[in-house]
C-alpha cells in the first residue's frame, strides 16, 4: 500500500516510517483490504494527519479504532461521515459539550473535521478495521506507530492538551510529559461508562479552552460543526 501521509507529518515521522515494522504494517493492511471489506476507505486511513498538521496541533483526543459499519468511518476518531446517524458515544460527547459550555446546540452532523481543522488531532490507536468486527486489526502494529506519534507530540511540542477518555486511551498516554502538557482523564463516553457516572461532568471542553487561552493560544470553537 502506498503511504499517503501529510508531508509535514511524513517529515516528523521520517525515522519511524523507515522502520521494518512499518513497511510490514502497510503490506498487511493492503492484504486486509484485498481480502475483506475494511474501513475507512484507503484514501481516508491517514485523514487525522491531513486534517491537522503537526505544527497546528493544540489538542489530542485518542480513540481506539474506526467505526466498523458501512459508510461511517472517515479516519478521525469519534467522527462519522456526513449523513450518518450520530453514534451513541458521540451523542454523549455532544451532551457533555452542551452542559459544559452552557449552550443550546442541536447537532445535525457527526463529522468532527471542523475540530481537526482548528488543531484537534483526532487520533485512533488503530487506523483500520474489518467490517462489523470492532478491534479486528489489533494484531496489526498500528499501536506501535501511534505510540510513536504520541511520543513525538510529547517530546517535540509544548502546551498541548491531551484528552484521555477511558482506560484504553489512558494507557496510550502513560508516557506523556505532564510537566510540559495538560493531560485530562475521565471515563469513556460510551453509554456503558457514561451511565456509570464516569463521563458526564468532566468539563474537559471548557478546561481545554481555559488552558489554551492562559497560554495565549486560540481556543477551540467546539460548537462549530
Amino acid at each position: 500500500m502506498e503511504l499517503q501521509l501529510n508531508p509535514e507529518w511524513q517529515s516528523i515521522l521520517a525515522e519511524e516510517i523507515q522502520k521494518p515494522y512499518f513497511s510490514e504494517l502497510l503490506e498487511m493492511v493492503d492484504l486486509e483490504y484485498q481480502n475483506y471489506t475494511c474501513y475507512p476507505p484507503k484514501e481516508f486511513i491517514f485523514s487525522a494527519f491531513d486534517s491537522c498538521s503537526f505544527s497546528n496541533t493544540k489538542v489530542v483526543i485518542i480513540g481506539q479504532d474506526p467505526y466498523h459499519g458501512k459508510g461511517e468511518a472517515n479516519g478521525l476518531c469519534f467522527s462519522v461521515n456526513e449523513g450518518v446517524k450520530i453514534p451513541p458515544s458521540l451523542r454523549n460527547i455532544y451532551r457533555e459539550l452542551v452542559d459544559d459550555l452552557d449552550s443550546i446546540f442541536i447537532p445535525s452532523s457527526g463529522n468532527l473535521e471542523s475540530w481537526a481543522n482548528q488543531g484537534v488531532l483526532l487520533l485512533n490507536a488503530g487506523f483500520t478495521v474489518r467490517e462489523d468486527l470492532p478491534n479486528s486489526h489489533k494484531h496489526l502494529k498500528w499501536g506501535e506507530f501511534t505510540d510513536a506519534v504520541i511520543q513525538k507530540l510529547s517530546d517535540e511540542k509544548e502546551q498541548v492538551v491531551f484528552l484521555l477518555w477511558g482506560s484504553f486511551a489512558q494507557k496510550k498516554g502513560v508516557k506523556i510529559d505532564r510537566e510540559k502538557h495538560l493531560v485530562l482523564e475521565c471515563g469513556h463516553p460510551s453509554p456503558l461508562s457514561a451511565n456509570q457516572g464516569k463521563w458526564f461532568g468532566n468539563k474537559h471542553f471548557s478546561k481545554t479552552n481555559a488552558y489554551l487561552e492562559s497560554r495565549g493560544l486560540q481556543p477551540i470553537n467546539w460548537l462549530n460543526l
